[in-house]
């Protein structure tokens, strides 16, 4: 990446153990490298003439880097389509060394922005946002991620809320003005029009509001005007869901599916 001139973050597990010192097992293919989505080009171009494999595996957000059976993340937004690596990310990155090397990491705001939103029924980054809190606490730059979380401020308000349940005795170690605000700017929106029918749990799994959507005929947050991914987004990840793809797909009212890529990721799940 560098011999290609593609900038890159160090970001996922190996992140946040720089910025808690909480140190997780890491598998020998726990490597996330985030770049712009602009770069993704540039990066499999230099990964592939240095002989590494580049697959845009999820063109929304993630491709993959494999050698042998190794293999590397490069991430450039989340599943959701909401924390996309911007410039911001790299103006505001930590320096550190990781795997022997002198590399930049993401910024700690960042790096919570994009695991407040993971709330699968087989994963939930939680605790990691509550680590990254109560670590670092007022050392984060919280108007910064009030930018961060702007129109999605319920989302951060229910990690503030949890931290203060998880640490009771530690509720001034974030701003005194947090709790207000965030209340304040999660109040209720207008309950007419679109909003009446929205569902945001898509945001926060791909999976378990899946019904809300597909059956009930609520509006998935993700798709325009509320969100970015597109329909082909939306089917190739859904039909990614592990273990269970082929009924994530099978609905009521099944997603329109005709792009050939789609299509043979979907027949391979059935």
């Amino acid at each position: 990446m560098d011999d290609g001139g593609v900038s890159f973050l160090i970001g996922g597990s190996r992140a946040l153990s720089v910025h808690t010192g909480v140190t997780q097992m890491f598998r020998a293919r726990d490597l996330d490298l985030m770049i712009r989505p602009c770069d993704w080009l540039r990066a499999a171009r230099a990964l592939r003439t240095a002989g590494i494999d580049a697959e845009l595996s999820f063109p929304h957000w993630l491709g993959k880097a494999r050698r042998g059976s190794a293999q590397v993340d490069l991430i450039f937004s989340s599943g959701n389509g909401v924390a996309t690596v911007d410039d911001a990310w790299f103006r505001r990155a930590v320096p550190a060394h990781v795997l022997g090397a002198d590399v930049r990491i993401v910024p700690p705001e960042e790096l919570l922005w994009s695991k407040a939103f993971v709330m699968e029924r087989e994963r939930f980054d939680g605790a990691d946002v509550l680590h990254l809190m109560v670590l670092l606490g007022n050392r984060l730059d919280w108007r910064h991620l009030l930018k961060r979380f702007r129109g999605h401020e319920p989302v951060l308000l229910a990690h503030v809320v949890l931290f203060h349940y998880v640490y009771p005795g530690r509720a001034d170690w974030l701003p005194r003005w947090l709790l207000g605000t965030l209340f304040r700017a999660a109040s209720p929106r207008a309950r007419v029009g679109p909003y009446r029918r929205l569902c945001r749990g898509t945001l926060l799994s791909r999976q378990q509001y899946l019904v809300d959507v597909t059956k009930w005929g609520l509006i998935d947050g993700r798709r325009p005007p509320f969100g970015k991914l597109s329909d082909r987004d939306l089917a190739i990840w859904t039909a990614a869901i592990e273990g269970n793809r082929a009924r994530a797909i099978r609905t009521k009212r099944p997603m329109t599916i005709d792009d050939p890529a789609v299509s043979h990721r979907v027949s391979r799940a059935r």
